[in-house]
């Protein structure tokens, strides 16, 4: 008969392998009658971990994770992002894109129970989140990338997407547009929330349309705002990607950029840069930001307490995408 594996046990208890690992090995993150019925299920199966296996438990995986829940697209964003993490790291990233938030805290919980990684990043943080929770439930070290405030007792890194989106703002002001629209990102991610009240205050009778950081959905919500009854003069995109879009729409349609639209785009990017005419953007060193946010991972591997940081606002870069409104 063959041996008994940790998804027999599984199948068995009628919970997952990542939950099994957790019982068997003593660890936070299940309940104690789910760890009693799997211990129960365990000795009536007659299992036994491998000698091998248990002499692996007490050491370091020697890597971290990163998930993400959404399809990394075109956005020059987290490849700059990665590649600061990357640089800064003296140990392997593990990186894995997965469907939705449910697969991605299932996926802590199995990395976490099968000693795969040390610690994890946390991006994209929802405004009802419970990410959060779950790794300081199962004592997982983290660092929440862009969840100021929302991050419990876990490590931060942010910036201020508030004062970025209202130097955005300001800056449209002064070259006379009244007219403003937004095209943000998704609606259930904090940072996207953030940056719509910030743009609410700032401009309380601007619209605001939701798309996904997606060319498709930024040149749909584009074509909607454009031919509406009071086209906007001015729009703010979540994205260069979205924003390269708009640009795209507005020659379709006939609308000049910059006479009869100005266009700016949330992180520069080298699209942002090539694009006729170059975009206004918001800038930043995103490398640098990963960067950060690698150390404060390895500080709080190191033992370090948990700490909250602020990285440096992102800087608007007016380019030729931006001018004086012609319509009121």
């Amino acid at each position: 008969m063959k041996r008994p594996t940790i998804k027999d046990i599984a199948l068995r208890s009628g919970v997952s392998k990542g939950a099994v690992s957790l019982a068997l090995n003593g660890r936070p993150g299940v309940s104690d009658s789910t760890r009693e019925r799997v211990l129960s299920v365990a000795a009536a199966l007659g299992y036994r971990p491998s000698s091998t296996a248990r002499a692996l438990s007490g050491a370091r995986a020697d890597a971290v994770g990163l998930v993400l829940a959404r399809p990394l697209g075109a956005e020059a964003f987290f490849f700059r992002l990665i590649g600061g993490i990357q640089a800064e790291l003296p140990m392997a990233l593990l990186l894995q894109v997965v469907g939705d938030l449910d697969e991605e805290v299932e996926l802590y919980r199995r990395w976490w129970a099968e000693h795969r990684v040390d610690g994890v990043f946390l991006v994209d943080l929802r405004v009802d989140d419970p990410r959060v929770a779950v790794v300081e439930e199962l004592g997982l070290p983290a660092v929440v990338i862009g969840g100021a405030g929302h991050h419990g007792n876990v490590a931060s890194v942010w910036a201020d997407d508030a004062k970025a989106m209202t130097s955005v703002v300001e800056h449209l002001t002064s070259l006379g547009h009244r007219r403003i629209a937004r095209v943000a990102g998704l609606p259930s991610l904090l940072h996207t929330a953030r940056r719509d009240a910030a743009f609410r205050a700032a401009v309380p009778s601007g619209v605001i349309v939701s798309a996904d950081y997606t060319d498709s959905r930024g040149a749909a919500a584009t074509r909607e705002l454009l031919l509406g009854a009071e086209p906007p003069t001015a729009i703010v995109y979540d994205n260069d990607v979205m924003a390269v879009a708009g640009v795209g729409v507005a020659a379709e349609l006939g609308v000049t950029v910059p006479a009869e639209l100005s266009i700016v785009a949330w992180d520069d990017s080298p699209l942002c840069r090539l694009i006729h005419p170059p975009l206004t953007a918001l800038s930043r060193d995103t490398s640098a930001f990963g960067a950060r946010a690698a150390r404060a991972l390895l500080a709080v591997l190191a033992g370090a307490s948990p700490i909250d940081t602020e990285d440096t606002t992102p800087v608007l870069v007016a380019r030729a995408s931006t001018g004086h409104s012609s319509r009121s």
